[in-house]
């Protein structure tokens, strides 16, 4: 079994050679293929596979840590590798038949993903008709599968159900629609499906997995057992605590050199305002840390126990999420000011690093607004919900 330290340790062993394509991937709006495969070789799609299939299947703080090592070379990059072990782990939910049609000719299979609804769907004998087009698929250049978001509907064409539903790559096209201020080598295109038939064996209900009721018949996996939103909530945090600390390292050190213009400071450094901005970022940074490794261990220890959580720690998780995706972006505003109009250079990392923060900052599953009315609602026993994402 491979540990937490060796996969964190080939995260780190990555850095360089993302840093070294920056400009590649924001170019290409893609990452590029050697990356990729750089990737795929340290084992780090591979995070939530199950390992009957090769795969590691470690823990939600595990894709956590991972997912920030590697924003610290690349946003762009460590969001594709987190949505894809999230959406390989939405895939090790469903039955063995469909897991196999994934991972059974290839273990090293890629899938991206939306859960967005946004198509239709017509019951036919031994599954369904799908159609749909389906916006912001994160890594849909170098994905095998795709779990997408589908209503279910009788034959008076009522929606009776909403699923997700499990699509090869040769059944879908990808239109090129990602052009974007930041996160732009996420290639998050658009895919369309057109009358594909979709087995039932390939179809997930999703508010059936929001109260823990997964298809799969592996639940001895733990990870397996892992609640549904919190999982797809908090991994979006784990980019963001990486280009946190990406943002304040570089920051930091050109602090030592970087006089203070039009003052009689030589150095930054020198400054006890510029001394007090980045304590006070990195007590951001911390902070994001902090609530995020919270509910990372809020799953793992549920989804050990066997313990599906209840609402109201659903939605702390969920809180927490968005908590700590905002305190990044404040602290990485806070940088910025400190280091100057010199952090909006095209050769300087922290513009990208602040375009990236900002674009995925915004991902309406870490909206820390919803988040907290949906947990202050929990905290009060407030019966009146707003979305069905808990």
């Amino acid at each position: 079994m491979t540990t937490h330290d060796e996969l964190l340790a080939r995260a780190v062993a990555l850095q360089p050679l993302l840093r070294e394509h920056t400009a590649d991937i924001e170019t290409a709006r893609r990452i590029p293929d050697p990356v990729i495969d750089a990737i795929a070789e340290a084992g780090l799609f591979k995070l939530a596979t199950p390992r009957r299939y090769g795969g590691h299947q470690t823990s939600m703080r595990m894709m956590l840590d991972v997912s920030a090592t590697l924003a610290e070379g690349d946003g762009s990059a460590s969001w594709v590798v987190t949505l894809v072990n999230v959406c390989n782990w939405l895939t090790s939910l469903f039955p063995s038949k469909a897991q196999d049609d994934v991972f059974g000719g290839n273990p090293d299979a890629r899938v991206t993903g939306v859960l967005a609804p946004t198509s239709s769907t017509t019951k036919v004998d031994g599954g369904w008709q799908v159609t749909g087009r389906w916006y912001y698929n994160s890594g849909s250049s170098h994905a095998d599968w795709a779990v997408l978001g589908a209503p279910l509907t009788d034959t008076d064409g009522k929606v009776v159900d909403q699923a997700l539903v499990l699509v090869p790559r040769s059944d879908f096209s990808i239109e090129d629609t990602w052009f974007v201020a930041g996160m732009k080598g996420t290639a998050s295109n658009c895919l369309i499906v057109e009358d594909v038939f979709v087995p039932d064996h390939r179809v997930l209900s999703v508010p059936a997995a929001i109260e823990g009721r997964y298809p799969t018949e592996h639940l001895d996996e733990a990870m397996a057992r892992s609640a549904f939103v919190p999982v797809l909530a908090l991994v979006l945090a784990g980019p963001q605590l990486g280009l946190g600390r990406a943002a304040l390292k570089y920051a930091a050190d050109k602090a030592a050199r970087k006089p203070i213009s039009y003052t009689f400071y030589e150095t930054q450094a020198e400054s006890v305002a510029v001394q007090m901005q980045l304590a006070e970022a990195a007590q951001r940074i911390d902070t994001a840390v902090l609530h995020a490794e919270r509910a990372a261990a809020d799953i793992d220890e549920a989804a050990r126990r066997g313990v599906y959580p209840d609402f109201t720690q659903r939605a702390r998780v969920r809180a927490d999420a968005g908590w700590a995706v905002q305190n990044v972006l404040e602290a990485i505003n806070t940088i910025i000011n400190v280091h100057g109009a010199g952090s909006f250079a095209d050769v300087n990392p922290l513009q990208r690093i602040w375009r990236d923060a900002n674009t995925a900052g915004r991902h309406a599953v870490v909206a820390p607004t919803v988040a907290l009315e949906v947990y202050g609602k929990a905290l009060l026993g407030v019966d009146d919900s707003i979305t069905p994402l808990v």
